[in-house]
């Protein structure tokens, strides 16, 4: 079966009740779609931009096994995309959701830009987008100067210099791709060492086109129609220097794109979505992973770890929704009565939402409202 791409709907047409709707269509979501499908369930992933997320932005990734040689984003998430698809989930893109709402009768509306879409169980990876600093010149100077993909803006700079704000795996990376077309890239940090991969770290240095701009934060991106430099201070010294730079690259963090979500299901102080173990959120029913998800790492193979799961508890939930009498609820339960002494009832099964699993919370715990647990402290390699 094809992509089943729908762009330009009536707005407010109300489409068919999906066993499963899946918001955000990176390495989590398109995952996720293919475990779902390949179950024999009715699921559509819905995805602002273009399917892939932030991968099909990312010229080489070279630590997801299975390509020892590195494999372009844009591969990747293509193949990702046509292996769901080849077992019957619908990717509908250019679709922004804009709300989710619990229904009376334990079902769920999805709210797009475009129509309203009904759900059975809806798994959550909305992914995350680059964080803003907000000095003065940042958002006047974006499209002509301004940019946060190298991938996408790096080949108008042949000849020039740019400048790469961060620390990162992903500033150390970009900054690195850049340099196949700018003459110089400085990367400004504000700290005296980077916080990227040894590996990344080891090729930068070795990059004659790499200049490092050490303990110092920008300040002001400079020009007049289009960017000719960016001011920065040093954090030690407080001294004030312009580079002489026709872009600016900014790469210090992200932020997850949950706001339509307040309320809705629990998220941490950032705006990061919060889970059980296995993947369930707050709200019954409600599954998440990837970037957005609160985790300590943000890398393409978690996220594919963190969609099979989703997809597995939610096919899990949906079985038990559908006969609630049988499955490892029933099994569990029938074992502790006989081990009471009493012969179990019929039904004696959790209610529908109260999946036991491996690793899960037993029959004896309600999983209406797990309370989420948020992961440690740990930074994530990408910010």
């Amino acid at each position: 079966m094809g992509l089943d791409i729908r762009i330009n709907l009536p707005k407010g047409q109300s489409t068919e009740t999906y066993d499963v709707v899946i918001v955000g269509g990176g390495p989590a979501g398109m995952t996720a779609a293919l475990y779902c499908a390949r179950g024999r369930r009715n699921t559509v992933i819905l995805e602002r931009n273009m399917a892939g997320g932030q991968i099909a932005l990312t010229e080489l990734v070279e630590n997801y096994p299975g390509f020892p040689e590195g494999i372009s984003g844009f591969d990747l998430s293509d193949r990702m995309k046509r292996q769901a698809a080849q077992f019957g989930a619908e990717l509908r893109e250019i679709t922004t959701v804009s709300s989710l709402t619990p229904d009376p009768d334990g079902s769920f509306t999805v709210t797009t830009d475009q129509e309203k879409i009904r759900a059975r169980t809806v798994i959550l990876s909305p992914g995350v987008e680059a964080k803003r600093m907000g000095i003065p010149g940042e958002a006047e100077f974006v499209g002509r100067g301004v940019s946060w993909c190298a991938t996408c803006d790096g080949a108008l700079y042949k000849g020039k210099q740019v400048a790469v704000v961060g620390g990162g795996d992903s500033a150390v990376e970009e900054g690195m791709f850049l340099t196949k077309f700018a003459d110089k890239v400085y990367l400004v940090h504000r700290r005296n060492e980077l916080r990227a991969a040894a590996i990344a770290q080891e090729r930068a240095f070795a990059n004659p086109k790499m200049e490092f701009v050490w303990d110092s934060v920008p300040r002001r991106v400079e020009g007049d129609q289009l960017v000719s430099g960016l001011e920065v201070q040093n954090v030690k010294t407080k001294e004030l220097r312009s580079l002489p730079v026709n872009g600016v690259f900014f790469y210090i963090g992200q932020v997850p794109l949950t706001a339509f979500l307040q309320g809705v299901v629990a998220l941490d102080e950032s705006g990061y979505i919060l889970t059980d173990e296995v993947m369930r959120t707050s709200q019954c029913g409600v599954y998440a992973a990837g970037d957005a998800r609160a985790n300590p790492l943000k890398q393409i193979a978690m996220a594919v770890g963190e969609g099979s799961l989703a997809a597995v508890q939610a096919q899990r939930y949906l079985d038990e929704l559908e006969c609630p009498s049988s499955g490892p609820a029933a099994a569990q339960a029938a074992a502790a009565a006989q081990a009471a002494g009493a012969a179990p009832e019929a039904g004696a099964a959790d209610a529908p939402g109260h999946e036991a699993t491996a690793g899960a919370p037993g029959p004896e715990e309600s999983t209406d409202a797990p309370a989420p647990v948020e992961p440690g402290a740990a930074p994530s390699s990408k910010d």
